[in-house]
C-alpha cells in the first residue's frame, strides 16, 4: 500500500465512503487537516465538539452549524414530543419541530461533498446521529447516511473519551452498546474505512515509542514500569527544576500550582485585555481574556509562529520585562529574548455566497490577545496536541482512560520526563472496547483492494446522481406546494415552477436510459467510450439544465418586486442553489470519472468553476435588465430602498449603513436588519464621525459621551482604543469606543 497520507488524500479525493483517519499522537493527523483545502478538489467544512477544538481544527462547533440544543440525542421516532417534557432529551421529531434548521444553514449542508469532524475521541454517538439526521433532512436523502455526504472522521480514540454522565447514559445504554462515536446507528450499515497513520513525527527515540506503544494497547511490560519510574524525582529535587511544565490530571491541581507558582513572584502584576470584536463566545476564548502576567512568570505558547518561527505550541519562556503594554519573554532552552506580539483568533461561519453558489467562511468575531498562557503546570486534557520538550508528569490520580498514554507522549525524548509521582500500572488504561474495535478494523493490507471496490462504488452513484433530475423536481413541487394559491398577487407567476417541473419530469425516460448506458460501458471497462458519451450527455445536460435556470432566476427577479413574499424568495433562493450545485456536478462528471479511471489522486475544477461563474453573471445581467423595462400587471407602487446589500446595490456596505442611521435607526437595529454584528455597525459609525459625516449623537447618548471622553482625558495622548478600553474595564465596545475618540479629535482640532 502507499503511503498512509496519500493513501487517505486518494479515499477523500476517489471515494464518497466515510474515513476514520486515526492513529498514534504525532503521527500528522492534524497536519493532514491543516493541508486538507490543498489536497482536495471536494466542497467541504470542518465541526468539532468543543469551541477550543474547532478553533484549533479552523472550523466551527458541531452544535452552532447543526443548531443542535444542549440536549442528549435519542435515535427513537416513536417516544413523541413527551421526550423533552424534562428539557434533557430530543430525538429528530423534536429536532424538526422545535429547533429548525435556518436556510443559511440548509444551504451549507447542500453544498459541500464533504463533511470533516475533527477530535472524535470527544464524539459521542448520540451526537452523530443527531448529525445524521441534520444531513438528511437538509439535503433532501434519506436512503443514504449523512445526506449522501462523506465524513471523514479524525481522532484517536486512544486519548481522552467522550463525555457522559450516569443519568444521561441510564437512557443512552437502551440505545449504544458505549458512547464512542462509532457506535452511531448512522454506521451501522456504512462503517468508515479504517486509516491508521503509522510513522511518528514527534519521537525518534525507538525504546521509548515502543513503551508508549505498549501503554497505548495497555500491555506494559514491567520493564517499562521500571525504566519510566526511573526518572522519578523527589519535591525537593522538583523544586529546583527550571524552564519545566507540569502535567496533572486535575483542573483544580493545575490552577493552584499556576497561582501559588505567580503569587511567589515579588514583581506586581500587570493585565493585559483581550480585544475582541463581534461575536466570539467565552466557550472558545483560546487565552484568558483579562491575561495577568509578572516578570518572572512561566509561559507557554499556545499558537505557531508560522511568520518568524520564533516558537511553537507548547514552547515555553520566561517573562523578563514588562513596561507599559510591552512585553519581552526569554524562550527556555535557546534564551532567546523576544517581545510578545499579539495575535488574532478568528470565530467564523460558513456561508454560500449569493452572487455564485460557492461555499465561503465568513469572519462574525475576532480575539486579539498574546497567544500565552501561565505555565507552571497544565492539565493533561489540555495538554492534548502540544509538544514538550521536557514536563513533570503528575498522573498519580488519573482517572479517565488514555490520561497517562496522552501524557507521556507529549515528551520529545525520555530524557525530558520528570515523574512526580511513581506510575503505578493501575493507573493505565485503555478501553478494552476501542481495542477491540482498533483490532476488527485495523487492516493496512487490505486498503488497496478496498480502495478499488469504493472507487468503482463512487463512479456508479456519482454517474446515477448526477444525470437524476428526480430530487429537483421533488424540491420544486415541495416549494410549489407549500406557497398554495395566494400572496403572490399574480397568478401568472405560479405556473414558472410548474413549467420548471413538468420539463424535467419529461425529460426523465431519456435520464434514465442514459443512466442505464452509462452503467453499462462502466462495467464493460472501456474508459475512452465511457468519458466520450459524459462528456456528450454533459454537454446536452448543461444546456438543458442552464434553461431552466435562467427561467428560475427570472422568476426569482419578478418576486423580488413584490410585497410579503419573504418566505417564498428564500424558498426560490434554495432551489436556485440545488440548481447550481446540479450544474455544478454534470459539469465536473466527464473529467472526475476520466482521472479515477486512469488512477489520478488530485483534481482542479477552477478552470470549471470560473466559466459557471462567468455565465451566470451574464444571464443575472440580461435578467436584471429585462425585468427591469418589463412592465406590471399591478400598479406601480413606490418602494423602498433594500436595507440589505443585494445584487445591483453599488453602494458600500458603509454607505448603507450610513443612510439607514439617518433614516432613525439604531445601531442594534441595523445589525439586526442587515445580518451583520454590531461590532461591524459601529466601526461604520465610527468612521462616519471620523469623517465629519454623521453627528455622534445621533446614535450615542451624551451622558456616554462625556464619560468616555473624561476617561480618555486621564491617559497619555498616544494611548489607544485597547488602553481606554481597560481602563474603563470593557464598559462600552470598542465602536463605541473609537467613535468617541475620533470625535474628541475633531473637537480639539475646532
Amino acid at each position: 500500500m502507499e503511503d498512509l497520507l496519500s493513501a487517505a488524500a486518494r479515499f477523500v479525493n476517489t471515494t464518497s465512503g466515510h474515513i476514520f483517519l486515526t492513529g498514534k499522537a504525532g503521527t500528522g493527523k492534524t497536519t493532514f487537516l491543516k493541508n486538507l483545502s490543498k489536497l482536495t478538489h471536494k466542497s467541504y467544512i470542518v465541526v468539532a465538539s468543543t469551541g477550543i477544538a474547532a478553533l484549533n481544527a479552523g472550523g466551527v462547533t458541531i452544535h452552532s452549524q447543526f443548531l443542535l440544543p444542549p440536549f442528549t440525542f435519542l435515535p427513537d421516532r416513536s417516544l413523541g414530543d413527551s421526550i423533552s417534557d424534562d428539557g434533557r432529551f430530543i430525538n429528530q421529531n423534536t429536532l424538526a419541530r422545535k429547533h429548525p434548521l435556518n436556510s443559511v444553514r440548509k444551504q451549507v449542508l447542500r453544498s459541500i461533498d464533504l463533511l470533516v469532524i475533527d477530535e472524535v475521541s470527544m464524539l459521542r454517538a448520540d451526537l452523530l446521529d443527531a448529525i445524521d439526521y441534520r444531513m438528511k433532512a437538509a439535503r433532501g436523502n434519506y436512503r443514504q447516511s449523512f445526506g449522501g455526504v462523506q465524513v471523514l472522521f479524525i481522532g484517536d480514540l486512544y486519548q481522552l473519551p467522550p463525555v457522559v454522565r450516569n443519568d444521561q447514559w441510564d437512557t443512552l445504554s437502551k440505545y449504544y452498546n458505549s458512547a464512542w462515536f462509532y457506535e452511531a446507528h448512522a454506521l451501522r450499515d456504512d462503517a468508515p474505512v479504517y486509516i491508521e497513520l503509522e510513522k511518528i513525527f514527534r519521537q525518534n527515540d525507538s525504546s521509548f515509542i515502543d513503551i508508549l506503544n505498549n501503554l497505548r494497547n495497555n500491555i506494559p511490560a514491567k520493564e517499562d514500569i521500571n525504566t519510566l519510574n526511573n526518572h522519578f524525582k523527589t519535591p525537593e529535587e522538583i523544586s529546583d527544576l527550571k524552564e519545566i511544565i507540569t502535567l496533572t490530571t486535575h483542573n483544580y491541581k493545575a490552577d493552584e500550582i499556576n497561582l501559588k507558582e505567580l503569587k511567589n513572584l515579588k514583581s506586581p502584576s500587570r493585565f493585559f485585555e483581550a480585544t475582541m470584536e463581534g461575536e466570539f463566545p467565552e466557550s472558545m476564548f483560546p487565552v484568558q481574556q483579562n491575561l495577568e502576567l509578572k516578570e518572572g512568570a512561566q509561559i507557554m505558547f499556545v499558537r505557531n509562529d508560522n511568520d518568524g518561527k520564533m516558537y511553537f505550541n507548547g514552547k515555553l519562556a520566561t517573562v523578563t520585562k514588562i513596561s507599559g503594554n510591552d512585553v519581552w519573554v526569554e524562550m527556555a532552552e535557546s534564551h532567546i529574548k523576544y517581545q510578545l506580539k499579539p495575535v488574532l483568533w478568528e470565530n467564523k461561519k460558513y456561508a454560500v455566497r449569493d452572487g455564485d453558489h460557492e461555499l465561503a467562511e465568513e469572519m462574525v468575531g475576532s480575539f486579539e490577545q498574546f497567544p500565552v498562557r501561565l505555565a507552571w503546570a497544565i492539565t493533561v486534557h489540555k495538554s492534548q496536541g502540544l509538544t514538550f520538550d521536557k514536563a513533570i508528569i503528575d498522573v498519580g490520580e488519573a482517572f479517565a482512560d488514555g490520561q497517562v498514554y496522552v501524557a507521556l507522549s507529549r515528551l520529545r525524548t525520555l530524557e525530558g520526563l520528570v515523574l512526580r509521582a511513581k506510575i503505578n500500572s493501575s493507573v493505565i488504561s485503555t478501553a478494552k472496547l476501542v481495542m477491540a474495535f482498533a483490532q476488527k478494523n485495523h487492516k493496512p493490507s487490505e486498503l488497496t483492494g478496498v480502495m478499488k471496490s469504493r472507487q468503482q462504488q463512487f463512479l456508479r452513484q456519482l454517474l446515477d446522481r448526477t444525470f437524476d433530475f428526480g430530487p429537483l423536481v421533488k424540491d420544486i413541487q415541495y416549494v410549489h406546494k407549500d406557497q398554495g394559491e395566494e400572496g403572490l398577487g399574480n397568478a401568472k407567476m405560479k405556473p414558472v415552477l410548474v413549467q420548471i417541473a413538468n420539463s424535467l419530469e419529461t425529460e426523465q425516460a431519456n435520464t434514465e436510459k442514459f443512466r442505464r448506458q452509462l452503467m453499462e460501458l462502466l462495467d464493460s471497462g472501456d474508459p475512452i467510450v465511457l468519458v466520450d458519451r459524459i462528456k456528450k450527455g454533459a454537454s446536452y445536460y448543461k444546456s438543458y439544465l442552464f434553461q431552466n435556470i435562467k427561467l428560475l432566476l427570472q422568476h426569482l427577479e419578478v418576486v423580488k418586486q413584490k410585497k410579503r413574499v419573504k418566505t417564498y424568495i428564500t424558498q426560490l433562493s434554495d432551489l436556485d442553489q440545488v440548481f447550481s450545485k446540479k450544474w455544478e456536478d454534470i459539469d465536473k462528471a466527464a473529467t472526475l470519472t476520466e482521472g479515477i479511471l486512469n488512477n489520478n489522486e488530485r483534481f482542479n475544477f477552477d478552470h470549471l468553476s470560473k466559466v459557471r461563474v462567468q455565465e451566470r453573471n451574464v444571464l443575472l445581467q440580461d435578467i436584471i435588465r429585462q425585468t427591469g423595462s418589463e412592465p406590471s400587471d399591478e400598479p406601480k407602487k413606490k418602494t423602498k430602498k433594500p436595507k440589505k446589500v443585494k445584487d445591483g446595490d453599488e453602494r458600500s456596505t458603509f454607505e448603507i449603513t450610513l443612510d439607514m442611521i439617518n433614516k432613525g435607526m439604531s445601531a442594534e437595529q441595523i445589525a439586526e436588519e442587515r445580518g451583520l454584528v454590531l461590532g461591524t455597525i459601529e466601526s461604520h459609525l465610527a468612521k462616519a464621525v471620523a469623517e465629519g459625516s454623521i453627528d455622534i449623537f445621533k446614535f450615542m447618548n451624551e451622558e456616554i459621551v462625556i464619560e468616555i471622553i473624561n476617561a480618555r482625558r486621564q491617559l497619555p495622548l498616544e494611548s489607544s482604543s485597547k488602553d481606554l478600553y481597560e481602563k474603563m474595564k470593557g464598559k462600552f465596545g470598542y465602536g463605541q469606543l473609537r467613535a468617541v475618540i475620533a470625535y474628541d479629535k475633531l473637537k480639539e482640532q475646532q
